[in-house]
């Protein structure tokens, strides 16, 4: 019976065709690495704010420059996708990121952070759409949500990956030296590169679907104007909540908080466990109850965990490190669908361009909340302003009742 009960819930990758398993690593490991230099700016930026002189608002302003121009290198990859490849673009993407994430270990001033940050978002920005899609064209409708959640686990992988590697170096390493020895790890994920070129293809619904190329404007004609506008409000208000979290929540715990280095990476160990299982439970309830539902359950839940979290008093230290489970749960289960949900939204000759579009403008746009949190932290305190996240996922819940439910839709 136990072995049976593990062939129905591995049917999803054991129904991969051959190279659909190849792509389906190849995203896994691309995302995990996204995550990993996307997450070293919030692990170091206490550091960072010390060894500049940085305000608030300036450190905040790290962040939003990176989802800013994400959204732009969401358009170039999404494009890119349609008429090179999904593959050929997910390198590109992979060596985008990790390049200027090393170059950010060696900045010498805030400005020059600045500008190496911004540029390592273009590459951020079209990973996770480009990776997304090359595998939901592999996948069948049966199993598309669970194949999108195992590939938006990686992200707490790599969260994982980046909260060891800045534990190890604070503790041996003066902060001054640590912050930059952590940019300069994401070099690594450049390695990545080698494996993709190396057999990894794109799926045969996409090399049809070439004969008949869409374009940026196709997005905002017919029926898909109506797609592109609501998707977008829904990606605004789920990033604008979790990169709000993302960005200050190490700052929080060790300001507000007064937690060491070593005990924050204790508390976070808390949110990052949460993380990875709701990613992996986040497929199971978008397959069951649909793309929709799921995301209106979790931009619920996850609402009243950011208060709850970010207004407790001070002396409720251990509530707030408990309450870091379901509150990585949620805020990484309601990502779980999107891969499946914007694949399924958008047909063939636009299916890179038109994910690529709506969820990084949602990331560029939601991305300026970050630097509106920190902003208003001055007058009201850091952990008062982060409550304001919540109102990223009311926007979500009401911007779905303009969208379309896809569940059991076959790619065309």
């Amino acid at each position: 019976m136990g072995a049976t009960s593990t062939r129905e819930r591995m049917a999803w990758y054991r129904e991969l065709p051959a190279k659909g398993r190849r792509a389906f690593t190849g995203a896994f490991l691309g995302y995990g690495l996204d995550s990993y230099d996307y997450q070293v700016l919030p692990l170091a930026l206490p550091a960072i704010t010390v060894a500049f002189g940085l305000s608030t608002f300036q450190g905040g302003l790290l962040s939003t420059a990176t989802l800013v121009f994400s959204a732009l290198g969401g358009v170039i990859a999404g494009v890119l996708a349609d008429r090179i490849g999904r593959v050929r673009t997910l390198t590109l993407t992979v060596l985008t990121f990790a390049v200027f994430t090393m170059l950010c270990g060696l900045a010498p001033n805030y400005e020059l952070l600045l500008i190496f940050r911004s540029l390592q978002g273009i590459g951020f920005g079209g990973e996770w759409a480009t990776g997304a899609i090359l595998i939901a064209e592999y996948t069948s409708a049966r199993h598309r949500g669970r194949v999108a959640s195992v590939v938006q686990s990686s992200w707490a992988v790599g969260w994982g990956l980046a909260v060891l590697a800045q534990t190890a170096l604070f503790s041996f390493l003066d902060e001054g030296v640590a912050w930059r020895v952590l940019f300069l790890t994401g070099a690594l994920p450049a390695l990545l590169v080698f494996y993709l070129r190396r057999g990894t293809e794109d799926a045969p619904i996409h090399t049809e679907s070439t004969r008949a190329r869409g374009s940026l404007r196709d997005l905002f004609r017919g029926d898909l104007l109506r797609t592109t506008v609501f998707m977008s409000l829904v990606t605004t208000g789920v990033q604008g909540g979790y990169y709000t979290l993302a960005t200050w929540l190490p700052t929080f715990l060790s300001k507000q908080r007064g937690l060491t280095v070593v005990g924050t990476g204790g508390y976070l160990a808390f949110l990052i466990s949460g993380a990875f299982i709701g990613y992996l439970c986040g497929g199971w309830f978008n397959d069951r109850l649909g793309r929709k539902p799921t995301i209106r359950l979790f931009a619920v839940t996850n609402a009243v965990l950011i208060l709850l979290y970010t207004q407790l008093p001070p002396s409720a230290n251990t509530w707030v490190m408990y309450l870091g489970f379901p509150l990585g749960f949620g805020y990484s289960a309601i990502f779980s669908g999107f891969g499946a949900y914007l694949a399924e939204l958008y047909p063939g000759p636009v299916r890179g361009i038109g994910p690529g579009f709506t969820y990084n403008l949602g990331r560029g746009v939601g991305g300026l909340l970050p630097a509106v949190i920190g902003y208003i932290a001055g007058p009201l305190g850091i952990g008062a302003a982060m409550g304001y996240a919540a109102l990223g996922y009311v926007l979500a819940f009401f911007a779905l009742f303009g969208l379309p439910e896809t569940r059991g839709r076959e790619l065309s």
